[in-house]
């Protein structure tokens, strides 16, 4: 992108440098980069002065591990991206939600995130399909489980979805917000609960953004620990979720085992900090707990015998011709329609998308280790759980080599004051997806706007778009295979 300020994950830029175009140019800018491959990984909006507001978009360039950052500033309202560019939809809509700057011609301008006083212009209600023989099924936000809220409205002719919308922002805290002012040393504790099953994801993501910022050196045993935590949650998580899937096609075996052995890789969290989801396991600078000698060797053990147990279990499931037959072909995404709608993480490398931070954008200890991107082409259930198998395989094998080159953790850094008028990106590839934190630094030190983008906010409309034209009866499959964060998209 000529028009656009050239960067990398964890890497500060002034915030003046970052080119300020005039909207018809941001928006052929973002537009044709989009057309030639690149992706959007955050865009947001951010007060200029009292009548304007600047747009700021960073996008991807996967193939060449490049970051680029261009700006706008608007007024009232401004053409929207989102009829050219659909990867834009949800993030415009989320810029009018907070500023109530409205973009023009936008296809379906519905709140991103429930709330009752909409800005002029919004449209409150849901879409609806007329004819005789369409009928509307209503779904949530309390659930009959311990779930998440959120609202899902089918539109449908028998059992044939035609059309799901789904409306959340019932776990809205304002995360982003109360991180202005708020000092930087306390800010941490509020980045573990972006996403409860996320804590080492957004919690690292946090690290990195602040340790870019303020110079801090981190020792390679720290990003090694670092490293072993982040594919642990991985896989717990992908653990879990295989035990789901199996459940949500009542398949018992798979469904009992995965649930013990996910507590197994919670287990082994706890064995390191304390905390099965990794609470206070991190710190700007480095790590509160270290691994070394016996507990290095008894994580390699009970790793290990967690390892095959899980094999067993999974193995179950591609055994079985009666579950295969509700997976395969069920809520199906293509490759196409995947990167339109800038799928990230499991759910697009199960459409064939050949993404993935770790290798793309490497942060940490993955600068050093080499790593192979797990995918798969059909882009249905199947894909989804059979991605989440070969990622938690590659997880195992990634962290006993990370444990048989342990060392002691030597480390002493000098932390410095954040970088005033900075901006940057910190990208982590967390078990969903990508994770996005990105913060502007005002000229006092602190936080002048700071920005999440969890992987479930690009992937919603994927799952919206996989109940297209399948059985009502599909949607827990399908949503399961997704498990999409409701309180990661709330912020």
């Amino acid at each position: 992108m000529r028009e656009a300020l050239s960067s990398n994950n964890c890497r500060p830029v002034p915030l003046n440098d970052v080119p300020l175009l005039g909207i018809e140019a941001f928006r052929a800018a973002v537009i044709d980069a989009v057309a030639r491959g690149l992706r959007i990984v955050t865009f947001f909006g951010f007060p200029a002065s009292a009548q304007s507001l600047r747009l700021l978009a960073v996008l991807a360039d996967d193939k060449e591990g490049k970051l680029f950052a261009i700006s706008t500033m608007v007024n009232e309202s401004y053409l929207s991206l989102s009829a050219d560019c659909p990867q834009a939809q949800g993030f415009e809509r989320e810029i009018c939600e907070d500023w109530g700057v409205i973009p023009r011609n936008h296809p379906w301008l519905r709140p991103i995130r429930a709330q009752r006083d909409l800005r002029p212009g919004v449209n409150g209600d849901f879409y609806t399909v007329k004819g005789n023989e369409v009928h509307e099924v209503a779904v949530g936000p309390v659930h009959a489980g311990i779930i998440e809220p959120g609202h899902f409205r089918f539109q449908c002719n028998g059992e044939t979805v035609f059309h799901l919308e789904i409306s959340l922002g019932y776990q809205h805290r304002g995360i982003e917000k109360r991180l202005v002012g708020m000092p930087v040393d306390k800010a941490l504790h509020l980045m573990e609960t972006v996403a409860g099953d996320t804590t080492i994801g957004h919690g690292l993501a946090y690290c990195q953004l602040i340790e870019s910022l303020n110079g801090s050196s981190v020792s390679l045993q720290s990003h090694a620990v670092r490293g072993i935590l982040l594919e642990l949650e991985r896989l717990a998580n992908h653990t879990g979720d295989l035990g789901a899937l199996a459940g949500d096609v009542a398949y018992l075996p798979t469904a009992s085992y995965c649930g013990r052995i996910r507590g197994d890789f919670l287990n082994l969290t706890a064995s390191i900090c304390g905390s099965r989801f990794g609470r206070g396991a991190l710190k700007v600078g480095g790590i509160n707990f270290d691994l070394t000698g016996p507990s290095a060797e008894l994580l390699s053990r009970q790793l290990e015998a967690a390892h095959k147990d899980l094999a067993c279990a999974v193995n179950l499931l591609w055994d079985s011709s009666s579950v295969l037959d509700r997976f395969e072909t069920t809520g199906k995404i293509s490759a196409d329609l995947a990167r339109e709608l800038g799928m990230v993480g499991v759910a697009a490398r199960a459409c064939g998308v050949d993404c993935d931070v770790r290798r793309d954008f490497p942060f940490g200890i993955f600068r050093a280790a080499q790593i192979t991107v797990s995918t798969f082409s059909s882009g249905d259930v199947f894909a989804r759980a059979f991605v989440r198998w070969l990622e938690a395989q590659r997880s195992v094998q990634f962290i006993q080599e990370q444990i048989n080159m342990l060392g002691t953790n030597s480390l002493a850094t000098e932390r410095k004051a954040l970088l005033p008028g900075s901006f940057v990106v910190s990208l982590v590839e967390g078990w969903r997806g990508e994770i996005c934190h990105s913060a502007i630094i005002g000229e006092d030190g602190g936080f002048k706007h700071y920005k999440i983008v969890d992987p479930s906010f690009h992937n919603w409309m994927g799952l919206s778009m996989a109940l297209r034209n399948q059985q009502i009866s599909d949607f827990p499959l399908c949503n399961k295979s997704f498990n999409l964060s409701y309180c990661g998209h709330d912020l």
